[in-house]
């Protein structure tokens, strides 16, 4: 159930409601009984974090297990340095 937002048009109250959506809007402030408005507002958003949702949470353990072997066999491969070159002679 959505929360909305309504401001009081007489005394200023600001207040939140926490109604269903096929809900009648409020009309009365809970303050002064006077004539409210629902504020128009953004909702809220939704924030992802973590290790990446769909990849590394819900893939089989199968998947896994050879990913794992993927970036262990990708790390431990030697690498080549700049020095292993072989050094050519101009004439």
């Amino acid at each position: 159930m959505p929360t909305y937002q309504y401001h009081c048009t007489e005394c200023g109250h600001d207040f939140e409601a926490f109604q269903s959506m096929v809900e009648p809007v409020l009309e009365e402030c809970p303050k002064c009984h006077g004539k409210v408005r629902r504020l128009i507002t953004g909702g809220a958003g939704f924030i992802f974090k973590g290790n990446g949702f769909y990849q590394t949470d819900y893939r089989s353990k199968q998947y896994k297990a050879d990913a794992a072997k993927d970036t262990a066999s990708a790390s431990s491969s030697p690498s080549k340095s700049s020095g292993d070159k072989k050094k050519t002679q101009s004439i």
